[in-house]
């Protein structure tokens, strides 16, 4: 196989499907437009869903490549390991309508083989193998197509391996909706099996997934029966560290160039420090990953375009902050100094700014809330610290040696102290921490807060589309209007649309005054009743600035973007979708105005007969 760079991959990548008859697109925002089912961007088909759907065309056509940055942090306290990452970025194509499973897999074949090098027999791939009883509803045949693509491509029976829906099915979104089978392809890397039943899909390393290719071609209807789309679509995705990893023949993704720098910086600030305590190998190790892993992740987030998320305790803003200070937590471990954040992000940036302008662009303002969180923490470090000697020293003082689950998941929930820092100190004083007994407190405190927040962000756009269609339009009048009160410098940061509620994000330095969110609000609702009509046309971003066009978050476009224009009073680069004309939005109501971040207020509102 060939050895190739990150840069290298993905410039070999875009330009094989560009020679397939793919427009490049530019890679999307990590912070999800319009979208309440997530907080970040999770995967590269993720900004597609509208056009994958057929909600809308897509401006650049119907086969595209991207470069997708995507962050999912569901397995955050695995990080540190050979594998888990909560930063990536993804390879992916995509046919919308286009062609299908034999162009899809023919082509993954060839580049696995013939641009990046691996052996065929290598390979070993994965179908959907069916399920239920024909008639029946449920039923989903198996898809022998894909099975007599990859055998016309070379690959034996023995190393196509037919799963159950868990493995080998995507979708649907919702309850209901366009789904359909996937066919992934696995690297053989030569181990011996760990057992008979071993497969792709084992963990035990043998078999090391490098490509999936999912088929949209049903739709499962409310009576749970799949039937055939009418459309189809294809969406790929392949992991650029996981193929660097794989291709350089490195242990883990950490061992790679697109790590080194990260690492060496690491080492040299740990070597830096007064005094570095001596740590077993593998707790080094893994505070060393985590370190770089989380600061990488924490500096894209904070360097995004739409630069809507900041450290807070709530969605979002709640994983930033909780990355940077895991960073911090083990960094503090490791007996390297505060002021590092700042530090790796400089090595971040170096590191990624020709590939993505974002990070050199946004670094200073990014160093600056890496700073501010870092101090923060810190100091909550210390304070919990103090607390939690005075609680040792109460056991000792009574002849106790177990700090309670309650104890310990209030300095926890109350002083921010890390359930982690309590056990190793807790060790060091010759002290036991009743885990049971705080796992039981967290899982109370989690059910608390899942019922207060029940509700609150409920479906998204492929599953709401009349109503977030509205919503949308809606926001772009409140934008509209905000310039027209506020000023010109209010503008938009960052929006969160569900069923329920619009939530609109923007920059001003203070709260509103009950006088402005009435004009606001005025001016909303008057636009609405003037029944303006809202149209749509393509054109090239510097045409729609030329003509006065809003393009927000400094985010990157394609050749040709579609401008939506509401009469005279809106005009904006957005993908949509709107309504026709402002009269179906009913009405306009602003049930809420409240700081988001600093220099960034929220307004929640609602329209029509939601108000």
């Amino acid at each position: 196989m060939k050895n190739l760079t990150a840069d290298e991959l993905r410039d070999t990548y875009l330009k094989f499907f560009e020679s397939k008859g793919h427009k490049i697109i530019p890679g999307a925002s990590v912070i999800p437009e319009n979208d309440p089912t997530v907080l970040f961007t999770t995967a590269g088909m993720h900004p597609l869903v509208p056009y994958l759907m057929g909600a809308m065309e897509h401006p650049a056509g119907t086969r595209l490549t991207d470069v997708q940055k995507c962050v999912r942090t569901g397995d955050i306290d695995e990080v540190g390991d050979a594998a888990h990452l909560t930063f990536f970025e993804m390879l992916g194509n995509w046919s919308l309508n286009d062609y299908f499973k034999k162009e899809a897999i023919s082509w993954s074949f060839e580049f696995l083989t013939q641009h990046l090098g691996f052996k065929p027999e290598q390979l070993n791939v994965t179908v959907f193998r069916g399920e239920g009883q024909e008639g029946e509803a449920g039923y989903i045949p198996a898809d022998e197509e894909a099975v007599a693509i990859w055998k016309s491509l070379g690959i034996p029976d023995e190393r196509i391996f037919r799963l159950p829906r868990e493995d080998n099915w995507w979708g649907p979104a919702g309850t209901t909706g366009p789904c359909g089978p996937d066919t992934e392809m696995f690297i053989d890397t030569g181990k011996e099996k760990c057992g008979p039943d071993c497969r792709p899909g084992c963990h035990c390393g043998k078999y090391i997934e490098i490509w999936n290719d999912v088929f949209m071609q049903y739709n499962k209807n409310e009576d749970g029966k799949f039937v055939p789309l009418g459309r189809h679509n294809v969406d790929t995705g392949m992991g650029v560290e996981r193929t660097i990893c794989m291709m350089s023949g490195a242990p883990t993704v950490y061992d790679t160039e697109i790590f080194a720098p990260i690492m060496k910086a690491i080492d040299d600030l740990r070597a830096a420090g007064s005094s570095a305590p001596e740590l077993a190998p593998e707790d080094l190790l893994k505070a060393r990953r985590v370190i770089a892993d989380h600061m990488r992740t924490a500096t894209f987030i904070l360097c995004d375009p739409k630069g809507a998320v900041k450290p807070g305790n709530v969605g979002a803003n709640y994983v930033l902050r909780r990355l940077i200070r895991r960073a911090v937590r083990f960094a503090r471990m490791i007996g390297i100094q505060p002021g590092f954040t700042v530090k790796l992000a400089e090595v971040i940036c170096e590191k990624y700014k020709h590939v993505y302008p974002e990070l050199k662009a946004n670094l200073e303002t990014c160093k600056l809330d890496l700073e501010a969180e870092e101090k923060r923490f810190n100091a909550t470090l210390d304070k919990g610290e103090a607390m939690y000697q005075k609680v040792a020293e109460q056991l000792k003082a009574h002849g106790q040696s177990q700090i309670s689950g309650k104890t310990a998941f209030k300095l926890y929930d109350t002083f921010g102290f890390p359930f982690e820092m309590t056990c190793e100190m807790a060790a060091k004083d010759g002290l036991t921490v009743d885990k049971e007994g705080f796992d039981e407190a967290n899982r109370k405190h989690q059910e608390l807060s899942r019922t207060t927040s029940a509700g609150s962000f409920k479906a998204g756009l492929q599953d709401n589309s009349a109503v977030v269609t509205r919503m949308h339009t809606a926001t772009h009048l409140l934008h509209a209007a905000l310039h027209k009160v506020l000023g010109p410098t209010a503008n938009q940061k960052g929006s969160n649309i569900t069923a329920e509620r619009l939530r609109f994000d923007f920059s001003w330095p203070e709260k509103m005054t009950e006088e402005q969110k009435a004009a606001v609000e005025k001016l909303v609702n008057e636009w609405i009743e003037q029944g303006i009509e809202v149209t749509k046309k393509m054109t090239t971003v510097e045409e729609a600035k030329a003509e006065g066009a809003m393009a927000l978050f400094g985010a990157k476009y394609g050749d040709q973007v579609s401008l939506y224009s509401i009469g005279d009073i809106s005009k904006e680069i957005c993908c949509g979708p709107h309504v026709t004309n402002t009269k179906e939005l009913g009405s306009f109501k602003i049930k809420k105005e409240e700081s988001s971040s600093a220099g960034v207020r929220r307004i929640k509102a609602v329209i029509g007969n939601l108000a």
